[in-house]
């Protein structure tokens, strides 16, 4: 598989009055995202009078990216643009794998452990990745969290198995 744009004519399931695809669907996508920071941050209190409320920064900024993406949709209306653009999910997938594995690991295997089986997962999402050099960046930035979360932040986080510190 190349990463050359094909040069035949991309069909597309979008109706004909949308002459920019890429950036129709990006705007949907952006106003999506707006209208889901507005849900979420309903219920937090918002502005009275000239006093910030929790709600006032996350509407003011759901509000601006609602404006943009619709846009940015209008423009994929208005303007001739590129179709939408094949899109490979293996390094979306497995960056949020290593979120998810980090985040159930870090309580029963620690730190050290989880940081550096997170750092290859994610490594895994290329198919450049050379071995040799993640396992060294992975152990280099683990020592860092090892360093830096317990002992210059002063947070209290488990280093190790809890089976080989008890």
């Amino acid at each position: 598989m190349t990463d050359t744009p094909n040069q035949a004519p991309a069909r597309s399931i979008l109706p004909k009055w949308v002459r920019g695809p890429q950036d129709f669907v990006g705007g949907i996508v952006l106003i999506g995202i707006a209208l889901f920071a507005l849900w979420a941050s309903s219920d937090l209190q918002g502005m009275h009078g000239f006093s910030f409320g929790a709600g006032t920064a996350p509407r003011i900024f759901a509000v601006l990216l609602l404006l943009l993406g619709a846009a940015v949709a209008v423009v994929g209306v208005l303007k001739d643009g590129p179709h939408i653009a094949a899109y490979s999910w293996r390094g979306p997938f497995f960056v949020a794998a290593s979120i998810v594995f980090f985040a159930l690991a870090i309580r029963p295997v620690g730190l050290v452990v989880s940081a550096f089986v997170s750092f290859l997962i994610a490594a895994l999402g290329s198919h450049e990745t050379k071995w040799l050099e993640a396992i060294i960046v992975g152990a280099c930035l683990t020592l860092g969290c090892a360093l830096l979360f317990p002992y210059v932040l002063g947070l209290p986080m488990p280093m190790f198995p809890r089976f080989l510190v008890q």
